[in-house]
């Protein structure tokens, strides 16, 4: 497939088929990728010949590892706000648009998938994770917070398990992705593109996903969901660290190992995250979409995500500064500021 064209979506027998193809850059988003899956996606809607989209990302490392972060950062440093939230506005959008969408949507996920890659699958109708799936909303770890509809999605995976993905950023694999609900079915590498011909050559969905299923084996995040449930209920951030290390001076190892990485995140970010599911779970999803447009309208004001890309993205120190330095000094104004409403800039949904 050629390179330089970085989204193909063609029509293949009854599918609308999106391929995302960046793979050297992990198949990472940018706004024209967002415009073209969304112009297919409406042409698609209307084309009766079309009964089923079918989402996929070029070569075998990743679905998609996000939005193209370093881009955005670059823009925003540079005074090209309008830009950057360009992006956003139009990705929530897309985001939308596939919660929405009337006829089937399949992401083949074999692979990392990760921020905007969470975006353009988790919301579709079925997301079918391969051997290599793996999945996380890293934000709090460069700065930023769990978006794309992590506001909706989150608080309503089971127990506190959302909050625990939101204020860690830890990754997941398919066993576990099924078992919180990440991904709907499951099925062996090899297997997905047989299972791709055929949702082309139009057999029923549910009967072609049912064929190519795969056990993915026990979760282990099972085992921790006590854990989980208990301590990522507390009151704040800080209440939830405090829960942990309890657990963990009770012999927890899984708590032990949760707190020390926890502890290398953004107080900003964890703070502006856990508000974030808090308030989700009450919200429909353009509601939470909008929510997440305030915040990142704001997100650039402040110091952490600019810190956390050099950081990560780019000197790749894994030595991020962040400021505040700790979760007593970050200010409940400018948190609430970040949710504070847009006037008339807010986010379209209709």
């Amino acid at each position: 497939m050629d390179e330089s064209v970085e989204v193909v979506c063609e029509k293949q027998g009854k599918a609308g088929l999106i391929t995302l193809n960046r793979p050297k850059a992990l198949n990472a988003l940018n706004l024209a990728m967002v415009r073209e899956m969304r112009r297919a996606l409406d042409a698609w809607e209307r084309d009766p010949s079309v009964t089923r989209v079918v989402v996929q990302g070029a070569g075998e490392k990743a679905f998609c590892a996000g939005g193209d972060i370093r881009q955005l950062t670059e823009d925003l440093k540079a005074g090209k706000r309008d830009e950057a939230l360009a992006f956003w506005r139009e990705e929530y959008q897309l985001n939308i648009r596939i919660k929405r969408y009337p006829k089937p949507y399949i992401a083949l996920i074999d692979g990392i998938v990760m921020g905007g890659g969470v975006g353009v699958s988790l919301h579709g109708s079925h997301r079918v994770a391969g051997e290599r799936y793996l999945f996380a909303m890293p934000e709090v770890g460069i700065g930023f917070f769990p978006d794309v509809g992590g506001t909706y999605a989150l608080p309503r995976l089971p127990g506190e398990t959302g909050m625990y993905l939101a204020l860690t950023g830890e990754r997941v694999k398919r066993a576990d992705a099924v078992m919180l609900g990440l991904a709907t079915h499951s099925a062996a590498s090899a297997d997905i593109p047989a299972l791709r011909d055929a949702l082309i050559a139009g057999a029923p969905v549910e009967e072609a996903l049912a064929r190519a299923a795969a056990d993915p084996g026990p979760a282990p995040l099972e085992a921790h969901r006590a854990v989980i449930d208990s301590c990522f209920s507390a009151e704040s951030v800080a209440a939830v660290l405090q829960r942990l290390d309890e657990a963990a001076a009770k012999g927890s190892e899984f708590a032990a190992k949760t707190v020390v990485g926890m502890r290398t995140k953004s107080p900003t970010s964890m703070t502006l995250a856990f508000e974030q599911v808090r308030r989700g779970a009450s919200l429909d999803f353009e509601e939470a979409m909008k929510v997440e447009f305030r915040i990142v309208s704001r997100i650039g004001d402040g110091h952490d995500f600019y810190e956390g890309v050099r950081a990560v993205l780019i000197d790749k120190d894994n030595q991020p500064r962040w400021q505040p330095a700790s979760l007593d000094q970050v200010d409940r104004a400018v948190i609430e500021h970040h949710f504070s409403g847009l006037g008339p800039h807010e986010l379209e949904t209709a």
